[in-house]
């Protein structure tokens, strides 16, 4: 029986190994994906124990939430899964455009009610942020929606530390998703301090780095996708971000895991992060992302860890 953690202050209680779905339905991230092979990945980690979706309109758009939903129907214990999802873009003459209105808001909670075929959603957040809607009146707008009971926790999503502050000015954010992992720990400096200190749960995406932390690419290896423009992935910072990677490799050795397990693992010791969402494109990949919650990291080993990447 997996031991569960509480998101924050809220009162859901989540395995801390959930899933990411954007490449369940996520047709416009990912080339070539396959539905069936999507609703095989939900229904995976729903038979092991992962009780955590994380989806959002964007996915798809729309296709990620649809096979959701279709998935926790037929698994039939709607009150066994915590689903989180986001809204804050929609199209105008075929242009992606951010909305945080709370009228906009709460039209699309209530499209992801319907995609979802559920009657309430337990995490809901502000995917991006927009120019113009003060922070807080949007929150306040999704803290009606809590109090009719269509959603029962409130997150933001890539917002800075000051969007943070102002939209929980009246303390209703529960939840912040913001990109973290050991190449990328900016939020050391401003948003977990504040996520701390205010009983925010912190869950970061891109915790693998696009795949670089997964211990798994040689110095050869040619990226054709995202990656071939991503800084980390080129030229002489490759080559130095490898041999960061790689003195994790004895750490992990020592314990019968995988390099990508201790990252995870090591994500789960830092104060505010409650869970972690590791993606999927196929299921064995659930059934590994799972054996993350096997590592036992010493004190020095996480400072070890920590070291390696300042």
């Amino acid at each position: 029986m997996t031991k569960k953690t509480r998101l924050g202050k809220t009162d859901i209680y989540v395995n801390p190994i959930g899933l990411g779905t954007n490449a369940v339905g996520g047709h416009n991230i990912f080339p070539n994906l396959d539905d069936e092979t999507g609703k095989e990945i939900v229904r995976t980690a729903l038979d092991h124990g992962i009780n955590f979706l994380d989806t959002a309109f964007y996915y798809g758009p729309e296709r990620s939430e649809e096979i959701i939903g279709e998935v926790v129907k037929e698994f039939g214990r709607r009150d066994e899964v915590v689903i989180a999802t986001k809204g804050a873009h929609k199209f105008v003459d075929g242009k992606v455009v951010l909305d945080n209105s709370p009228d906009f808001l709460r039209e699309s909670v209530e499209g992801s009610l319907k995609r979802l075929k559920t009657d309430y959603i337990d995490l809901y957040y502000i995917h991006f942020p927009d120019e113009t809607t003060p922070k807080d009146e949007a929150v306040g707008e999704l803290k009606k929606l809590k109090d009719e009971g269509k959603i029962r926790a409130i997150g933001v999503s890539n917002f800075s530390l000051e969007q943070l502050k102002e939209a929980n000015k009246d303390g209703y954010v529960d939840v912040i998703q913001s990109e973290y992992n050991l190449f990328k720990r900016q939020a050391e400096k401003d948003l977990l301090p504040y996520t701390a200190e205010n009983g925010i749960s912190f869950i970061p995406y891109f915790p693998l780095a696009s795949g670089l932390l997964s211990g798994k690419y040689s110095k050869d290896a040619k990226f054709n996708d995202s990656r071939a423009q991503n800084p980390l992935f080129q030229g002489e910072a490759f080559a130095r971000n490898l041999e960061k990677v790689e003195q994790l490799r004895p750490i992990a050795e020592a314990k019968n895991a995988e390099i990508a397990h201790v990252v995870l693992a090591w994500y789960l010791t830092v104060d505010s992060i409650d869970a972690i969402i590791p993606g999927a494109k196929k299921p064995e990949q659930v059934l590994d992302n799972l054996k993350t919650l096997d590592v036992q990291l010493t004190k020095e080993e996480i400072e070890k860890i920590s070291r390696i990447f300042q």
